[in-house]
């Protein structure tokens, strides 16, 4: 029965008989509201309880349920009164019924504190099941002291009281009890029906809805409900609201089927595919449905819960929160009570109240455990109230349950909140959240897809997406956070993060110039320079776009990167006039006046240069980064004087655990020992005290920064040199073990050199390397690690590098006695003076050279070298006189040399020069006679060779004369078997002519010759004779095509069988046996025998 009052059918009465013939008859259109007249009426008359139940349910039908429950109860004291208690079954069960449609109208749950939509006065819903129970077992105990027994009744009530209290398996079987004693009995179908649906088994529900249709049309509540909801349960949504438009029409009351049409309305407004106006025009219908549907009954959750959304959405909080208590406290489905939580967290979050919102959240959680709102929800107030753990556990053990959806969205909460982080996080657990931030982003970002790609929205790799899913895919900030966990470890990570970020950025219509500088920055690092130039006008260009405030301070960070790029493509015109507009808006601007510097610097302007450096120093003393560069700049000025005295003021006045400054004192105080020249006692302890100290600051710099790969480098090049010991003899006498000492040393110094390399990209490492391989004798090894230096980051024009590579090669060229090797260190060499003309010293060491290389090839046999290489040796001996000669002479106060070793070196090669006729000679007459073997063995290869022709030559004339001989042999052959052929023919055509005589002459005999014995000795003799004609034949074919081996095997002669005359009486057949002929390819012997 309808849980609504419903209009009655007109004219409808009923007679109650009072004692005697008075019958008093009460219009059922007509009830008065209040009963008590029409009650007392009842008892007078003790009327059946049929009239009871008929008054009673009117009123029901009407709605007045109190006044329902009144008759009832008045009912069951007068048929008691009356000792007529088997009557009170129906009674009972009315009663009960009676309360289990209170219950549908009572909250199942009441909250204590309810802000807006308090229930407290009210009963809970479970309280009128439990008084439904009471009446129905008190009518079932009645029922079963009758000799009747249960009625329909008693199981309809059972069912119906069953279902209201969730137990599914007692009411279906209630159910199927009434069925099988009548099967059309609509409550029980609709019953069975609503349990189907409740069990998923839609297709069965759908059935059992369409059987009560069939029955009756007008039943309430109205199947049409039930089949669309089964409809769209099976995804046929149009026929789901074709059946709810029907309800409506048929039942414009009922507010269900509008409640569910406006729920489709509104997910039809959520339709890309349709226009804006559409989706406007679905989105007003589905809200004044809903509205209506909460109007016609505002105690149904469903309802309230739609309700509720679409007051969020339009911010009036106070009326959706009562909406969302109201949907908690009617609630009948564990969804929508979770889902009246989350919206109750959502409007105390939005009012700051953080403790009652994560209380719904926690309760939206108990109600569901896999609702990825109330998760999302819960940890967002756990972040809000500073539990990063908490939330990260609550985030974490969702996604860790399988049977939970795979959220996009709470994934990448999840990544965000990993990738921040926070108070009391070691270095390593840092790391490790930001490697499971990674790990999650990847996730992400693999399930999104290109979002942002028209070619996979067009193969639908998107399709398949959440509106929120997209949405989150078109986030800029969650690439841009992307981006930057990468940063230390994936630049094309990172790259690939801020160009999907720059994309959404432009998707929005407004780029972030931000983005755009990032990726040129990157582009710049890795060497690009016109696409990183490109970028960063383009990033200008946006700024310029923005509001004056924030385009400042962006378009100046731009132009500076901008005018990087000019001065590594080395426009530095356009370099400085960006470097000059930058300090014209900020004249304190002291990145752009240290650039400037740096460019003054490498056109060797140093006075402008220093200029710069102490304007800069002067606004800010104090800027650590600064004084650096500085010192570098005295240090790269050959000033290492004032670059110490600066460095220790630094450390002394400013920051004495700077790194950098550690790093540049422990350099000094090196190239101070090193470069002490002074051999007396004093001095040479004067270096080691130096020695000593730079590797005490190296080592201070290496305990602030154990990571600092410039400490690491100066303590390598300490242990390679012995600058502790006695620094290869300098600082001491050399021991016996000094080569092993040397080869331990330098071992030790590449392996930390190895670990350097790792962390610094510098041709410094290189070269330190090489310097390594060469003090262990490993030329190749060092040319190697030279070459890579010079190449890679000098681009081949550091002298220092190139005398290291010249060093090496001539090394090499002695131990291996190379002419090659030596004139590649020549090479270098020369190469290093063209960079640097006036240093005299590369200038001896190319004499040096010149006058080795000659004694070199004076040394080694005439074997081992050539008349032009010798020539040219000498020639460079001739040119290295003059060098020592203009070294020896040369007047300059201070030489890098020794003009008295310049000296003997020239007189030494006026030596060498006396000798180099006669290696000149004997060279000469070596090379002619090697020239004149060479000659004799090509001659002797070159008549070996004709006589091989020619024996190739005759030989193939044979096989040719062959080839013509038995091609003729073959030509010939053919023709004989032609020939042969075509006697074969005329002979079988002259065989056919006898055969046909003799068929005449054979039935002229018959007369007088026994037929059998004539036949039978004509076929014996024929048998005879062709057997011999067939291997004649077999004979004549193999010569025929047999090729060569006809002239090698002699022809087989077969012998003529000769035929008895006997042989004709020991054969005689009974039954004449038809003729048998060879093939037209058998010949006969002759004609003779067989005529």
């Amino acid at each position: 029965m309808s849980d609504t009052a419903s209009p009655p059918p007109p004219g409808r009465t009923i007679d109650i008989e009072l004692g005697g013939q008075e019958v008093i008859t009460v219009e059922l259109d007509s009830l008065d509201p209040a009963p008590d007249d029409l009650i007392d009426l009842l008892r007078e008359g003790q009327c059946r309880v049929g009239i009871w139940m008929r008054l009673a349910a009117e009123y029901w039908r009407r709605g007045l349920l109190d006044a329902a429950d009144k008759i009832a109860h008045a009912a069951k004291t007068s048929l008691e009164s009356s000792g007529n208690e088997s009557a009170l079954v129906p009674v009972y069960s009315f009663m009960a019924n009676l309360q289990i449609a209170r219950a549908a109208k009572a909250p199942k749950l009441i909250l204590p504190h309810a802000v807006h939509d308090s229930m407290v006065a009210e009963k809970p819903r479970e309280q009128y099941n439990r008084e439904a129970a009471v009446h129905f077992n008190a009518g079932q105990h009645i029922a079963q002291e009758a000799p009747t027994g249960l009625s329909l009744l008693s199981h309809l009530t059972r069912g119906i009281l069953q279902l209201s209290l969730g137990k599914w398996e007692d009411a279906g079987r209630a159910f199927e009890t009434i069925l099988l004693e009548k099967p059309t009995n609509i409550p029980a179908l609709l019953g069975k029906a609503k349990l189907a649906y409740a069990r998923r088994q839609y297709p069965q529900a759908l059935k059992l809805f369409q059987r009560v249709l069939q029955l009756n049309p007008d039943t309430l509540p109205d199947p049409r409900i039930g089949i669309g909801l089964c409809f769209w349960s099976m995804d046929h949504k149009a026929k789901a609201k074709a059946a709810w438009e029907r309800s409506v029409e048929v039942n414009p009351g009922e507010w269900s089927a509008r409640l569910l049409l406006g729920l489709e309305a509104l997910n039809a407004s959520k339709n890309e595919s349709q226009s804006d106006e559409e989706r406007r025009d679905e989105f007003i219908k589905g809200t004044q449905m809903i509205q209506k549907a909460f109007n016609a009954n505002q105690r149904n959750s469903a309802a309230a819960n739609a309700l509720c959304e679409l007051l969020l959405q339009k911010g009036e909080i106070q009326r959706a929160f009562k909406l969302a208590e109201r949907t908690i406290q009617f609630a009948d489905v564990k969804g929508i009570l979770c889902d009246g939580y989350i919206r109750a967290g959502r409007v105390c979050h939005k009012e700051g109240s953080i403790k009652d919102a994560t209380a719904h959240f926690n309760k939206a959680k108990e109600a569901r455990q896999d609702s990825v709102l109330a998760t999302i929800g819960l940890a967002q107030m756990q972040l809000k109230n500073d539990e990063a753990a908490a939330a990260i556990h609550t985030l974490d053990t969702f996604l860790q349950v399988p049977t939970n959806p795979k959220s996009i969205e709470l994934t990448a909460m999840l990544a965000s909140i990993r990738a921040s982080p926070r108070p009391g996080m070691s270095s390593a657990d840092k790391q490790e959240e930001k490697a499971r931030a990674r790990e999650l982003f990847d996730r992400v970002t693999k399930a999104l897809g290109a979002v942002g790609d028209p070619l996979a929205q067009t193969n639908g790799h998107t399709q398949g997406l959440s509106s929120s899913a997209r949405k989150l895919g078109e986030d800029t900030e969650m690439y841009i956070e992307i981006a930057k966990l990468y940063q230390d470890e994936n630049h094309e990570r990172m790259e690939r993060a801020y160009k999907q970020a720059l994309h959404n950025s432009e998707a929005s219509g407004s780029p972030d110039p931000r983005l755009v500088n990032n990726l040129a920055a990157l582009e710049h690092l890795h060497e690009h320079l016109d696409e990183a130039r490109n970028l960063y006008e383009q990033a200008l260009t946006h700024a310029a776009t923005l509001d004056q405030s924030m385009a400042e301070a962006m378009s100046t960070s731009i132009l500076y990167n901008l005018a990087r790029v000019y001065e590594d493509q080395g426009e530095t015109t356009k370099a400085k006039e960006a470097y000059d507009k930058l300090l014209a808006r900020h004249p304190e601007y002291i990145d752009a006046k240290l650039r400037q510097a740096r460019m003054l610097a490498d056109l060797n302007q140093h006075n402008e240069a220093h200029d710069l450096l102490k304007q800069a120093l002067s606004s800010q003393p104090s800027n650590l980064n600064l004084r650096a560069f500085y010192t570098h700049f005295l240090i790269q000025s050959n000033q290492p004087k004032f670059a110490r005295d600066f460095v220790f003021l630094t450390l002394r006045d400013h920051d004495k655990y700077d790194v950098y400054s550690l790093c540049a004192v422990g350099w000094l105080q090196y190239h101070q020992a090193r470069e002490n020249r002074d051999g007396s006692p004093e001095g040479i302890k004067e270096r080691r005290r130096n020695f000593q100290r730079a590797a005490e600051y190296y080592e201070k710099a290496l305990q602030l920064d154990p990571l600092c790969a410039i400490a690491a480098q100066g303590l390598a090049i300490v242990v390679a040199e012995d600058a502790l010991g006695n620094l290869g003899g300098a600082l001491g006498p050399i021991t016996n073990d000094e080569t092993a000492k040397r080869l331990k040393n330098s071992r030790e110094a590449l392996d930390i050199f190895a670990k350097v390399r790792e962390s610094i990209n510098d041709g410094s490492v290189y070269a330190n390397m090489g310097h390594c391989y060469y003090a262990r004798d490993e030329f190749d090894r060092a040319i190697e690690s030279y070459e890579t230096a010079s190449r890679r980051f000098y681009g081949g024009r550091d002298v220092p590098v190139l005398l290291c590579l010249c060093r090496a090669w001539y090394a090499k060229a002695n131990k291996d006695q190379s002419f090659s090797a030596m004139t590649t260190a020549l090479q270098y060499a020369q190469k290093a003076l063209y960079l640097h003309p006036l240093d005299k010293a590369i200038l001896y060491n190319i004499a040096m050279i010149e006058q080795k290389a000659a004694e070199l090839m004076m040394s080694v046999p005439p074997a081992k070298r050539s008349l032009k290489d010798l020539q040219r040796a000498i020639e460079q001996a001739a040119h290295a006189q003059k060098l020592f000669a203009s070294l020896a002479a040369d007047t300059a106060h201070a030489v890098p040399y020794s003009r008295d070793i310049a000296d003997q070196r020239r007189k030494y090669g006026e030596s060498v020069l006396r000798r180099c006729e006669e290696h000149l000679s004997t060279q000469k007459q070596y090379e002619a006679e090697s020239q004149a073997k060479v000659q004799a063995a090509r001659q002797r290869r070159q008549e070996e060779k004709e006589r091989q022709e020619a024996a190739e030559r005759e030989r193939l004339e044979e096989l040719r004369k062959q080839a013509e001989k038995l091609a003729e042999e073959r030509r010939i052959a053919r023709e004989q078997a032609l020939e042969w052929t075509r006697e074969v023919k005329r002979i079988e055509s002259d065989e056919e002519r006898e055969k046909a005589a003799k068929k005449a002459k054979r039935g002229k005999r018959s007369e007088n010759v026994s037929g059998d014995e004539g036949a039978g000795g004509e076929k014996k003799k024929r048998r005879g004779k062709l057997k011999k004609s067939e291997s004649d034949v077999e004979d004549q074919n193999e010569a025929l095509f047999s090729g060569e081996e006809e002239e090698q095997k002699p022809r087989k002669r077969t012998k003529k069988r000769t035929v008895r005359d006997d042989d004709e009486e020991e054969t005689a057949p009974a039954v004449p046996r038809k003729k048998q002929y060879k093939s037209k390819e058998t010949i006969s012997d002759s004609d003779e025998e067989m005529s």
